[in-house]
């Protein structure tokens, strides 16, 4: 009987990425700080149904710590509740060899840069996407830079996500402005027009802030 940590299966609006402000149920594994709940595949799929028969999402949103590492009850799960929604799948994108698996079941992978870690995280995450392209699943990246990232290396991933894969929907999310009336720097305009020249289908956004947006 296989099993995960989930920190639990929420309700509630897609902070990032191509669906940020859909309605969406959560399907969130645990993090090292995170109160935990074992869930057999079993249990995932009766609280799945449950829900979605109660109330209306857009989508499934798989997310939290690491999901790909649980590839396997993940299929369980989905091939048992046989959602009526889409599925989205939002990874770091650090096991491009486990998305194959799993493509089958997706409407949406989102491969979520965080700039953090070393330069292979970006490397895997480019693989991520190569994978899904040629999985044909919709691919999305989602780019979340720190305040200390600079326009290069946002260009050069986004250079890299359009070799391997040209029909990728890029969304740069900048850090969050602070302030009564935040605003972006002018920057970030200059930024996109950059980037649109090497893959047209990017655009800049903010993010929803929790506790309105979650992922």
């Amino acid at each position: 009987m296989m099993a995960a940590a989930l920190a639990g299966v929420p309700a509630g609006v897609q902070a990032q990425g191509v669906w940020a402000g859909r309605r969406q149920l959560f399907v969130r594994f645990a993090g090292e700080a995170e109160t935990a709940t074992m869930y057999t595949a079993v249990a995932l799929v009766r609280e799945l149904e449950r829900q979605i028969a109660r109330s209306k999402f857009h989508s499934i949103s798989i997310g939290g710590r690491d999901p790909l590492a649980n590839v396997n009850f993940l299929i369980a799960a989905l091939e048992g509740a046989k959602p009526s929604i889409p599925v989205m799948l939002d990874t770091d994108g650090q096991r491009p060899d486990a998305f194959a698996l799993i493509a089958p079941h997706l409407a949406l992978a989102q491969v979520t840069v965080e700039f953090v870690g070393p330069e292979t995280m970006v490397t895997n995450a480019i693989e991520t996407v190569a994978a899904a392209a040629g999985a044909t699943c919709a691919t999305a990246m989602v780019l979340c830079p720190r305040d200390d990232t600079s326009d290069g290396q946002l260009l050069r991933i986004i250079e890299q996500a359009h070799r391997a894969s040209a029909s990728t929907q890029i969304v740069i999310h900048p850090p969050t402005p602070t302030g009564e009336q935040p605003m972006l720097d002018r920057r970030w305009a200059a930024l996109l027009d950059q980037a649109i020249s090497t893959h047209e289908d990017t655009r800049l956004a903010l993010r929803l802030p929790p506790p309105a947006g979650l992922r």
